[in-house]
């Protein structure tokens, strides 16, 4: 039951790493490799407006969210969009920016680490296994976000529409559909999904510069696992090497987690390149 409860908390932890990451890539298939720099910065800028300028602790997060969201639109309409379509670029690009963001971080504000302040203090008892109130914020965090991305996608106009994108961007692009706007509006939710992970996983973790480079490594494991683009898949992946990573702590070590993430990501490549739902190396195959 322990290694239940503890890997259904690590694989919600993932989920949220990984479902902004997700989501832009799958409505505008650019990778973006800052995810795990705006991970950081949503924390640190939550840290910044709650503690040094004494807002209210929601409101710092509303103001977190809105900011990480105009700085994805913002790296797509002046950075992204001249080298879309030349992938290794995308990711140079991006990535670039990332550590340009971290190191920046690391020079002037980030030194030992934060955390910012939790939802709920204290612990409960499920089944007899005691675990804290912010690890349950986490879990009950993933689905509700799961469920409005789901929602979003399905019932509204905008959602319907990068859906229809990410699923034929050329079907949609001849219904009217700008292919720019779709990416601009997909970079700006991916981080500001980002954020919302940052601002409810670091209560239990700390704002270190180091954390944004392994959140990118945890979100890129994710999403090959599962599959590039696909949100099914994503969410299966994250919750496979929660548990995984949850078995190999308890019953090996935890100094053996990284090897499995990494034996995972081996085994799946080797098996099915495309991941457990992508389809885009088959298709490559079939033609």
């Amino acid at each position: 039951m322990e290694v239940f409860i503890y890997g259904l908390a690590r694989g919600s932890t993932l989920a949220l790493m990984a479902v902004g990451f997700s989501f832009a890539y799958g409505v505008s298939r650019l990778p973006n490799f800052a995810h795990g720099a705006f991970y950081i910065l949503a924390g640190f800028a939550t840290w910044v407006f709650a503690q040094s300028l004494g807002l209210n602790y929601v409101l710092s997060i509303a103001i977190s969210l809105v900011l990480l969201a105009a700085i994805g639109a913002a790296m797509y309409r002046f950075i992204l969009i001249r080298v879309r379509g030349m992938e290794v670029s995308e990711i140079i690009a991006s990535y670039a920016l990332g550590v340009a963001i971290l190191e920046a971080l690391r020079c002037k504000f980030v030194g030992t680490g934060f955390s910012t302040p939790v939802f709920i203090e204290g612990t409960i008892k499920v089944a007899g296994v005691p675990i804290d109130l912010q690890r349950v914020v986490i879990i009950a965090g993933g689905v509700v976000v799961i469920g409005l991305i789901w929602a979003f996608t399905h019932y509204t106009r905008l959602g319907l529409s990068l859906r229809g994108i990410a699923q034929d961007e050329r079907a949609a692009l001849m219904l009217g559909i700008d292919s720019d706007r779709a990416a601009t509006i997909a970079l700006a939710i991916g981080s500001a999904l980002a954020a919302l992970a940052a601002v409810i996983i670091l209560p239990v973790g700390s704002i270190t510069v180091n954390e944004g480079y392994d959140v990118l490594i945890s979100a890129l494991a994710v999403c090959i696992i599962g599959g590039l683009g696909s949100w099914t898949g994503t969410i299966l992946a994250a919750f496979i090497l929660g548990f995984a990573g949850t078995l190999t702590a308890t019953y090996i070590g935890t100094m053996w987690e990284s090897v499995v993430v990494v034996a995972a990501i081996i085994l799946v490549l080797l098996l099915k390149p495309s991941g457990l739902f992508g389809r885009q190396k088959e298709f490559e195959e079939r033609v």
